[in-house]
């Protein structure tokens, strides 16, 4: 009986505590002591929080690097493949602009047929310049066929295999062209020097030439279809006690850019050979 009436005591007891805390509270008069109280147990939270936070950052970060470094080797193989997209379109384009030209070359000379090819190979000794280009034989190409770009004469055939031909170019020492001054219609021959340079040699000395005068190819000698144009004069050399004048000219053509090039198929050069004195 006793117990029952101490543990009935006790609980109406803290009831009363507890009402008297909540109006306390309530009427705000236990603030200074819940801020007394709750100053230490939020600093003690706070730093287990932060234990915890680096606990949990030190356990997972070696998960996160490996998913990083996957990522960051994904995107790298991303941007690789990209870069090869961009200069493969790059290289389409300039290989359509260049198509473009030469058909615009070929229909204004509807006389000829053409034949397109891709340069993929260049001589590179010093005494013999030429091309390999990617048409052969099998294709309907032939020894003697001249080679043209949009800009002008590159050269002709000289070897010819099945699926290759080799082009001789104009720039070659021992390849020579019957060429004439379009403004003053002087006929003479283009000879190529050791240096690079484009010589016109046997000009009459008579003729009037003019720098940056236009040099087409004259036929003569059947090795070249006649008008195709070769470059323009850059200086004259005449002497007065010479039989003739020469001409140094500047290629219509880049021969260090050359990337396809257009064999004229319907020519066949005569067979007559007309060396230089």
């Amino acid at each position: 009986m006793r117990r029952s009436t101490s543990r009935t005591f006790v609980a109406v007891t803290l009831i009363l505590i507890a009402a008297g805390l909540l109006t306390l509270s309530l009427g705000g008069y236990l603030t200074p002591v819940q801020s007394l109280i709750l100053r230490p147990i939020s600093s003690i939270q706070s730093w287990i929080a932060l234990r915890v936070a680096a606990i949990r950052d030190f356990l997972t970060s070696p998960r996160d690097v490996a998913s990083l470094r996957e990522e960051i080797a994904m995107l790298e193989g991303e941007v690789s493949r990209l870069q090869q997209e961009i200069i493969a379109l790059r290289e389409q384009a300039a290989e359509a602009e260049i198509l473009a030209a030469l058909l615009d070359y070929a229909r204004a000379r509807p006389e000829s047929s053409y034949k397109a090819a891709r340069v993929i190979g260049r001589d590179v000794s010093p005494f013999l310049r030429s091309l390999i280009i990617d048409v052969g034989s099998d294709d309907g190409i032939s020894r003697g066929m001249p080679v043209v770009t949009r800009r002008g004469l590159v050269g002709r055939i000289i070897e010819v295999f099945p699926t290759v031909a080799r082009v001789q170019l104009i720039t070659d020492p021992e390849a020579s062209v019957n060429v004439q001054l379009q403004l003053s219609r002087a006929d003479g021959v283009l000879a190529a020097q050791l240096n690079g340079e484009l010589w016109v040699e046997l000009i009459d000395q008579s003729a009037t030439i003019t720098q940056g005068e236009l040099v087409i190819t004259s036929g003569l000698g059947g090795k070249y279809p006649s008008e195709i144009p070769l470059g323009q004069v850059i200086s004259i050399h005449r002497r007065d006690y010479e039989l003739f004048q020469q001409a140094v000219i500047q290629s219509s053509v880049d021969f260090e850019d050359i990337d396809i090039v257009l064999v004229i198929t319907n020519f066949r050069p005569l067979p007559i050979e007309q060396p230089l004195p």
